[in-house]
């Protein structure tokens, strides 16, 4: 007796290292390669094993797997659950049970003493609950032994089969993220944009693989050189939800833009379908602004409940906040936006954020904040767009490096050339 307990010791350790080493991935190579070592082994003479697998839509248990020196039975043989009544109560109770075959064809096949035991997840069927997986092994002689150690094992297995069904699930989210944050950016435009005497750079940085910040530059059909759409928006979800309200301002700016819809009339019509669209996690704020070849490069813009952009003169050092013309969309059906106006004067710089930038917060829980933002605007005033933004993220990026929140990252930068500048150029 002795030597059976310690044998069976050891074969278990055995199989909890095997699966617990995480090397089988697959759930129905685990199993049947279960079967297989178990079969194989010398010491415990089991004549076959099989694997069946649960078909909810028949109430029935399918072979799946035979292995061993057992007359051939059928593929695809099911036994009704009906006709195994006691045996699959008693497998819910102690989950291994050891019995003596009825089924007419298994016993012509030679099972006539069996032992099975129930691994995988439970399903709840109209008749009652049943494991997914039923392993059934036949000998001559069975020690209850065995069964003990089939106990163990199965619980074992169980674990390993949720985790591979566990990592297949998240590895398939992980590759529909990577697709969702591959089409994400493959809609935001090109860094660096020229418009007339404007020199533009717009960076995002989302926090996760995908995220809820979107900007783009759009030209108006037919008006390439007379004026430039730039817009910037956040969704106040996060994740996925997020990207996908990006994904649809995106394409819901772009077709309105091509109809040649007035600022309002496009902000206004956004507003609507974020608010049919998206019944739950509706707030997106966003700034949106048309610059002119206007020979005082007057620039139209309507903001959505978005963080105020600074419009900074150099040569008065004077700011001036971009502040709400409209409610946040998707608050409410049939809000209006009122569109207000700039003068871009030579030198000037507007500064277009997401609240990542300003509400980033440090170690000891400081926010970035505008005052701070306002700096580095002055401080960076004589430089071209692109330097200016990517030092304000770089600021951003080194205050918040150790807190323990992070939110998306979006600034864009417009400036208008100076004289001296114009003419280098031309």
């Amino acid at each position: 007796m002795s030597n059976n307990i310690n044998f069976d010791q050891r074969l278990t350790y055995k199989f909890v290292e095997n699966f617990n080493s995480g090397k089988i991935k697959n759930p129905e190579k685990m199993l049947k390669s279960f079967i297989r070592d178990l079969v194989n082994h010398e010491e415990l003479n089991i004549i076959g094993g099989r694997i069946w697998e649960m078909v909810p839509s028949s109430e029935a248990y399918r072979l799946m797997y035979q292995f061993g020196k057992v007359k051939h039975i059928p593929s695809g043989y099911t036994l009704p659950v009906e006709e195994y009544d006691n045996v699959y109560t008693a497998l819910m109770k102690n989950r291994t049970v050891l019995a003596v075959e009825t089924d007419e064809l298994l016993r012509e096949s030679g099972i006539e003493l069996y032992s099975v035991t129930g691994v995988g997840d439970i399903l709840r069927l109209k008749s009652g609950k049943y494991y997914k997986y039923l392993l059934g092994f036949n000998a001559k002689e069975l020690p209850r032994s065995f069964s003990d150690t089939l106990n163990v094992i199965s619980s074992v297995i169980t674990v390993a089969l949720r985790n591979a069904s566990n990592q297949d699930a998240q590895q398939k989210i992980k590759k529909d993220i990577n697709k969702a944050s591959e089409i994400q950016r493959s809609l935001l435009p090109d860094h660096f944009r020229r418009f007339q005497d404007f020199d533009i750079y717009g960076i995002c940085i989302p926090d996760s693989a995908v995220g809820g910040d979107y900007f783009d530059y759009l030209s108006y059909p037919d008006e390439e050189n007379e004026r430039l759409g730039i817009v910037i928006s956040d969704a106040a979800s996060k994740g996925l939800p997020a990207a996908i309200q990006a994904l649809f301002v995106s394409g819901a700016m772009k077709m309105g833009i091509e109809y040649n819809a007035s600022i309002s009339q496009l902000i206004g019509r956004l507003n609507n379908l974020i608010y049919e669209a998206f019944p739950y996690e509706r707030l997106v704020t966003m700034f949106f602004i048309a610059l002119t070849n206007s020979e005082n490069r007057l620039a139209l813009y309507a903001n959505a409940g978005h963080c105020s952009p600074f419009l900074y003169h150099p040569d008065i050092d004077q700011f001036r906040e971009l502040k709400s013309t409209g409610g946040l969309l998707g608050v409410a059906k049939k809000q209006k936006y009122g569109v207000e106006n700039i003068r871009m004067r030579h030198g000037s710089i507007l500064v277009l954020y997401t609240d990542g930038i300003t509400e980033a917060n440090n170690a000891l829980g400081e926010m970035f904040g505008e005052d701070r933002l306002k700096d580095l605007i002055r401080k960076f005033r004589n430089e071209k767009a692109n330097i200016i933004a990517l030092s304000i993220i770089e600021e951003v990026q080194k205050f918040s490096a150790e807190s323990l929140y992070n939110d998306d990252k979006t600034i864009i930068v417009i400036k208008r050339d100076v004289p001296e500048q114009i003419e280098e150029k031309v």
